[in-house]
C-alpha cells in the first residue's frame, strides 16, 4: 500500500554493508543498482513514465497538489458524496494516465502517447460530468439518457486501464467475468439495452458500484495514511528499524534472517506493500543472510514471508483494514487492537521457521564487528514518535482518523529537523506529497474495480447463490466452509491486489461464515488473511518472486519455501475463527487469552519444525508425522485437542533429546 522510494534504498545500502570484503561489496553495489529494476518487474505501480526538466516538476506539483486536496477534502469540506466521490476517482483517472505507460520497457523522456492523451481526457471528463451534474442526475432516476450510458462506460473503461497498468490483468478478468454474468444471465430485464442501462446505473452513477464503499474508504482514509507513510520514510525510519533489528536479535543464531523478521514486522507498521517491502529491506538483508550461509531460495523467502506480513501488522495495516472497518461499520481502532495478536503469531511463527533452519544449518549470527552500536539508536528514537503519536490518537479515538494521520504527518515533518540526513525541505516536501499521491492511483484504481465486482454481484443476487451452496456443502462443518473459503480467497488472491480480494471475498464468503455461527469480524478477518497468503502462494506469488530477484534463486522455488515459512498464516485465521477469544471477542479473563495464544504458539512451533525436519535435531518421518499431527490438533478451540496436541508434540520433544543424547554418545564413543 506504501511504497519505498527506491533510490533512497540505493544510496543507504553500501552504508549498510558491514564487510571489508571487496568482493562481497561489489556484489552488494551491484544488486543495488538492480533494485530499481526489480521493483519495475515485480511491482507494476514503479514501471512509471520518465518526466525530466519542467515536464517532471509540472506533474510533481500535480501529484503534490492532489495530496493537499485529499486532505482538505477529507477534514473540512462537506461536499455532497458523489461530488466529493467522482472529483476523487477523476483526479485519479488524470494522474494514472500521466504516471504510468500502456506497457512496459524501454520509455520515452518526457512523452505520452496522443491515444494516451485520449484516454486521460475522455476519462477525467467521464467523472468529472457527474461531479458537476451530480444534484441533476440523482434527481433522474433510474433511467438514463444515451450520451450518459455512453459517458459511463467511457469513464468506466478508462478507470479498468488505469488499473490494468498499476496493478495488473487478473483483477479485471475477474470483473469482465462478473459483468458478463450480469449481463448475460443475472439480470432479469428482457430487453438487452435495458439490462445495459441498469448496469450502468449501478457501476457509475450510484454508490453500489465504483463509488461504493472501497473508494469511499480509500478518499477518506487510505489516502491520508499513505501519504503519512511517504513522509514518514523520509524521516529515516526504516533505516532506524533496520539497525535496532540488528542489535535486537543479529547476534543470534542465523541472526540476519532473524533481522529480517523484525525488521520486517517494524516496517509493517508503516507500510502495507508486500513487494515493496521486499524489495527495500530485502536488499540489505537478503545478501547478508546468503553471506552468513543460508541457501539463496530460503534468504529471499524468509525476506518475502516476513514482509507479506506488513499488510496484517498494526496499526499501518493494508488497505483492506480500512474497508473492513467500513463495511462492519466498526472504528478502525477497533481493527487495530483485534489485529494484534494474529499479527504477533504470524510474525512469531516465521521467527520459529527461520531460527530451526538456522539451526539445522549451524548458521551463526553476526559478528560484535557487524552490528550497529546501541548508543546511536537510542539518540534516535524521536523518529518514533509520529508513529506512537498516531496509535495513541487512533486507539483513544481522541480524534477522527484523518485528523490523526494529518497530525502524524505533521510531526513527521518537525521530527525530520533533528536528523539533518533526512530533514524536510520544500524539495522534500513537494516530493512527499507527490509520492503520497503516486502511491494512492494504484489503491484507488483496485478499490473501483472491487466496487464494480462487488456492485455486479449484489444487483444479481449472486451473493446469495454463493452463500446457499457453500452452506449446503459445508452442512454443519464449519470447518470444511473455512477451507473451501480458504481456496477462495487463494485462488481469487492469485494476481488480485490484497483489497479487491478482500473485497469479493466480504461480499461472497464471508456471509457464509456469519451464516455458519463465526463472528462477522473473525469471518472478514479470516477472508482478509488469505487474500494476504496469495502474495507467497504460488503460481503468482509477486513479493516471492520480487525476493528471488534479489536473490539470484529459483523463482518456484522460493514460492514454496515462501509458503513453507508463513505455515502460521495458514494456521492461525482457523484459530480465531473457531475461538475468536484471540480477537478478543468473548473474553472472560485475561488467563483465556494467555491460552489461545500459548497453544496457538505450540500448535505453530509443532507445524513449523515437522516441515523443516528439525526441532532440537533432526527429524524422522514419524516424527515430523506426530509434531505436525500434534500442531494441527491445537487448531481446535476444544481441551481435549488441545490436549492431545500438546501431549503428542511434548514426546517429539522428549523423543528428540534422547536422540540427540545418543548421538551425542556416540561422537564421543567414536
Amino acid at each position: 500500500m506504501f511504497k519505498k522510494k527506491p533510490v533512497d534504498k540505493e544510496v543507504k545500502v553500501e552504508a549498510e554493508i558491514p564487510s571489508t570484503d571487496k568482493t562481497v561489496v561489489d556484489e552488494e553495489q551491484e544488486m543495488a543498482a538492480n533494485i530499481d529494476a526489480v521493483m519495475k518487474k515485480y511491482d507494476r505501480e514503479s514501471n512509471v513514465r520518465i518526466w525530466e526538466g519542467a515536464p517532471k516538476w509540472i506533474v510533481t506539483c500535480i501529484l503534490a497538489a492532489f495530496s493537499l486536496f485529499c486532505i482538505f477534502v477529507t477534514l473540512f469540506a462537506t461536499w455532497l458524496e458523489e461530488i466529493r466521490l467522482t472529483s476523487f476517482v477523476a483526479l485519479i483517472v488524470l494522474m494514472g494516465y500521466l504516471i504510468f505507460p500502456a506497457k512496459k520497457g524501454v520509455q520515452k523522456v518526457n512523452r505520452i502517447p496522443w491515444y494516451d492523451i485520449v484516454l486521460m481526457v475522455a476519462g477525467t471528463a467521464s467523472f468529472l460530468y457527474f461531479t458537476f451534474f451530480a444534484l441533476d442526475i440523482i434527481k433522474q432516476g433510474a433511467s438514463l439518457e444515451i450520451y450518459q450510458i455512453v459517458i459511463g462506460i467511457i469513464g468506466i473503461i478508462a478507470l479498468a486501464e488505469v488499473c490494468r497498468r498499476t496493478v495488473g490483468l487478473p483483477i479485471l478478468i475477474v470483473a469482465a467475468a462478473f459483468v458478463v454474468y450480469a449481463l448475460f444471465f443475472g439480470l432479469s430485464n428482457p430487453n438487452f439495452m435495458g439490462r445495459v442501462n441498469a448496469l450502468v446505473r449501478t457501476l457509475f452513477y450510484s454508490k453500489e458500484g465504483i463509488l461504493s464503499t472501497p473508494i469511499n474508504a480509500c478518499s477518506k482514509f487510505i489516502v491520508v495514511f499513505i501519504i503519512f507513510g511517504a513522509f514518514l520514510e523520509r524521516t529515516g525510519i526504516a533505516d532506524f528499524f533496520i539497525k535496532a533489528a540488528n542489535v535486537v536479535v543479529g547476534r543470534f543464531s542465523g541472526g540476519p534472517a532473524k533481522v529480517a523478521v523484525v525488521a520486517s514486522a517494524l516496517e509493517g507498521m508503516v507500510s502495507g506493500s508486500s513487494v515493496a517491502n521486499t524489495v527495500g529491506s530485502g536488499s540489505i538483508t537478503i545478501p547478508l543472510m546468503k553471506k552468513t550461509g543460508y541457501k539463496p531460495e530460503f534468504a529471499a523467502a524468509a525476506e518475502a514471508s516476513a514482509s507479506t506480513g506488513g499488510q496484517i501488522m498494526p496499526p499501518i495495516m493494508g488497505a483492506a483494514a480500512f474497508l473492513m472497518a467500513e463495511s462492519l461499520s466498526v472504528g478502525y481502532s477497533t481493527i487495530i487492537v483485534k489485529a494484534i495478536l494474529p499479527a504477533i503469531l504470524y510474525f512469531a511463527g516465521v521467527f520459529i521457521a527461520v531460527h530451526l533452519e538456522a539451526k539445522k544449518h549451524g548458521l551463526r549470527g553476526l559478528t560484535k564487528e557487524e552490528i550497529p552500536a546501541w548508543k546511536p539508536l537510542l539518540k534516535k528514537l524521536y523518529l518514533l514518535f509520529p508513529l506512537v503519536l498516531l496509535i495513541v490518537l487512533v486507539s483513544t479515538s481522541a480524534r477522527t482518523i484523518q485528523t490523526s494521520a494529518t497530525i502524524a504527518i505533521i510531526v513527521a515533518i518537525i521530527v525530520s529537523f533533528f536528523n539533518k540526513d533526512y530533514r524536510m525541505t520544500p524539495k522534500r516536501l513537494l516530493e512527499a506529497l507527490a509520492a503520497g499521491a503516486q502511491g494512492t492511483i494504484a489503491v484507488a484504481a483496485a478499490c473501483g474495480i472491487a466496487g464494480i465486482i462487488a456492485g455486479t454481484i449484489t444487483m444479481t443476487g449472486l451473493a446469495n447463490v454463493l452463500i446457499n451452496g457453500i452452506v449446503a456443502l459445508a452442512g454443519n462443518h464449519v470447518i470444511i466452509a473455512l477451507f473451501l473459503t480458504m481456496l477462495c480467497c487463494i485462488v481469487l488472491g492469485m494476481g488480485v491486489p490484497t483489497t479487491a480480494n478482500y473485497c469479493i471475498m466480504a461480499a461472497t464468503c464471508a456471509p457464509i461464515l456469519v451464516r455458519m455461527g463465526v463472528p462477522a469480524i473473525a469471518a472478514h478477518f479470516f477472508v482478509f488473511y488469505f487474500g494476504i497468503v496469495a502474495d507467497l502462494t504460488p503460481p503468482v506469488a509477486l513479493a516471492s518472486y520480487a525476493g528471488a530477484a534479489i536473490a539470484q534463486s529459483n523463482p518456484m522455488k522460493t514460492a514454496f519455501v515462501s509458503t513453507k515459512l508463513a505455515i502460521a498464516a495458514f494456521i492461525v485465521p482457523y484459530a480465531f475463527a473457531l475461538n475468536p477469544v484471540m480477537l478478543f471477542i468473548g473474553v472472560s479473563g485475561p488467563m483465556q487469552v494467555i491460552l489461545i495464544v500459548i497453544t496457538s504458539l505450540v500448535g505453530i512451533f509443532g507445524v513449523s519444525a515437522a516441515l523443516e525436519g528439525y526441532m532440537i535435531t533432526h527429524m524422522n518421518p514419524i516424527q515430523r508425522i506426530i509434531a505436525a499431527a500434534g500442531g494441527l490438533l491445537l487448531i481446535d478451540p476444544n481441551g481435549i485437542t488441545d490436549i492431545i496436541g500438546i501431549s503428542l508434540i511434548a514426546v517429539v520433544i522428549l523423543w528428540q533429546i534422547i536422540q540427540k543424547k545418543q548421538i551425542k554418545n556416540k561422537s564421543i564413543a567414536i
